[in-house]
């Protein structure tokens, strides 16, 4: 579940503030926070592209409070204005932490040197963080999900990737010709590319073990879809929103000249999940 922390802590309390967009709250990003005091923040610019955690879903991988700044209501701002509103809205604040990378202001025209000569306190600068040469960065892991190389993603995210969607209905074929499924709508997330996945499902907080297909059902009606079967538990009338954490690849989508044939790869796909939960 999301964390909540943004609205509970007073923002003259604040002492020093990680600046960044954040999206993944990866293992890169985790450095900048490190260097934070007990009394941090994370400032959070919000581009409106984040999509592997998008909105305040950050906030559920820090016990840090999470501030968001739309970058369309502050990128007009020269360098020396958004310092200002930093300290107008920090009061207290004496440390600002960054990524080598970081740019600021109008036109992007600022840098971790600029940053440097206009706020007054400490300036951090946290070198690039690399995973065996390869460096850590969004872009990088969205790169891995959309090719399904879901264990290099969670690998670079420090974490296993999740995606949150609402329950809808489904087609109906799999509880009458298949296996009973949890279908969802998933709007903000980033999906894997179509293919079928070791997963694990949260329903309201409780974690099951299950096998997930996303993709176009090639072999049926040709729809878009994104379902979720729960290994050894029939769920009834899950409704409301729904997490899935990906695990590992099985398979890419593929379309079987009949219906027995795909019964019996779904049936090999829940076997393959299964032999995994076993270890």
């Amino acid at each position: 579940m999301k964390k909540s922390y943004s609205t509970l802590v007073n923002k003259k309390d604040i002492t020093s503030i990680a600046i960044g967009g954040f999206d993944g709250m990866h293992i890169a990003h985790q450095q900048l926070f490190k260097q934070l005091d007990k009394n941090g923040a994370i400032v959070a610019i919000e581009s409106g592209y984040s999509n592997l955690t998008p909105k305040s879903f950050r906030q559920e991988y820090t016990n840090l409070p999470v501030y968001y700044y739309v970058l369309d209501n502050i990128k007009h701002l020269e360098g020396e204005e958004f310092i200002k509103l930093l300290k107008e809205e920090f009061p207290n604040l004496k440390k600002i932490v960054v990524g080598f990378d970081f740019c600021f202001g109008k036109n992007r025209k600022y840098n971790t040197t600029g940053l440097k000569n206009l706020f007054d306190g400490e300036v951090v600068v946290v070198d690039e963080v690399c995973n065996n040469k390869l460096a850590i960065h969004s872009r990088f892991i969205r790169d891995f999900i959309k090719q399904g190389d879901i264990k290099k993603a969670n690998e670079f995210l420090g974490k296993e990737y999740k995606i949150v969607g609402q329950v809808i209905k489904g087609q109906g074929l799999g509880k009458k010709s298949f296996v009973p499924t949890i279908n969802l709508l998933v709007e903000e997330f980033l999906l894997p590319k179509e293919g079928v996945y070791i997963t694990k499902t949260i329903i309201k907080d409780e974690i099951f073990n299950s096998v997930t297909f996303l993709g176009h059902r090639v072999t049926t009606d040709g729809s878009f879809a994104v379902e979720t079967h729960i290994l050894n538990k029939n769920i009834h009338n899950a409704i409301g929103k729904i997490q899935i954490i990906f695990i590992d690849k099985i398979r890419d989508n593929e379309k079987f000249n009949s219906f027995e044939k795909l019964k019996n790869q779904i049936n090999e796909d829940i076997n393959i999940s299964l032999k995994y939960f076993d270890k």
